[in-house]
């Protein structure tokens, strides 16, 4: 069983529901990144999807292209994010650690030496945008031999052919993307994902998260009642960018309300 599986098993028997922050490795600088996984893990995160940076992030708004161009500019590459990852683990042996990112780097690796070294370096699961599951054969039976849980998105329009092939070949969890459009936006219809919801799990069996549009602990809340994980990505993204002055304990303080509100969701 993975790291990813146990953690959402425990939730699930708790009656609670995964947080799971994302922020872009090397953002804003390489040297913070791993404190900053500590304080998302000490405020109440369950799961960290740390963000590969690329050059050409299609699926991510504005703030996360630039996060990503932030954490470029100072020549972050994967092999830098699995080593944060492993000095992460140093101290963590617990949280599953989720790369999210796009199919170049890791192909440009090679699928067989990226799952080496991302299991090494204690990877859980990796989420590629733009892999969809009629391309990612190969790439999964590779990450299933080495442990690590291939993640994938699903949309409002993902039809049901597609959803039967991402049960047959994910593993962890999934993520709903919850509206038509890139990370940050904000009209998300809580209504509409429950909904929506319903839909999936007559194909889906794993835990689906609900990400994209999700900015403060309110609206974390409310999907909190009918999802199995909140992902919260630009929200976090924009506490970067506005400064590194006290930067760890803004994100610690953010996800601690978010927390402390998730857990009223189905009380």
């Amino acid at each position: 069983m993975s790291r990813i599986e146990s953690t959402m098993q425990a939730l699930a028997a708790q009656g609670r529901q995964a947080l799971i922050p994302f922020i872009t490795a090397g953002d804003p600088n390489p040297g913070v990144t791993v404190g900053l996984m500590h304080a998302l893990v000490d405020g109440g995160a369950d799961i960290i999807e740390l963000g590969v940076p690329f050059s050409d992030p299609m699926a991510d708004g504005p703030v996360i292209q630039r996060a990503s161009e932030r954490a470029l500019a100072h020549r972050v590459s994967l092999r830098h994010v699995l080593a944060m990852t492993a000095e992460f683990r140093k101290t963590d042996s617990k949280t599953p650690v989720v790369l999210m990112g796009y199919a170049n780097p890791v192909e440009a690796m090679g699928y067989e030496t990226f799952a080496k070294a991302a299991v090494e370096a204690g990877v859980d699961g990796v989420l590629t945008v733009d892999l969809p599951p009629e391309e990612a054969e190969e790439c999964a039976a590779i990450l299933k031999t080495h442990g690590i849980d291939l993640i994938f998105l699903l949309a409002p329009t993902t039809p049901p052919s597609r959803l039967q092939a991402v049960q047959r070949l994910a593993r962890g969890y999934v993520y709903y993307v919850s509206l038509k459009g890139v990370t940050g936006a904000a009209h998300l219809d809580v209504d509409s994902v429950a909904a929506k919801l319903l839909e999936l799990r007559k194909y889906i069996s794993l835990p689906i998260g609900v990400g994209f549009g999700i900015r403060d602990a309110e609206t974390a809340r409310r999907v909190a009642g009918v999802a199995d994980a909140v992902v919260i990505g630009s929200r976090l993204v924009q506490e970067v960018e506005a400064g590194e002055d006290g930067l760890a304990e803004r994100l610690n303080s953010f996800i601690k309300g978010v927390r402390s509100a998730m857990d009223t969701a189905r009380a």
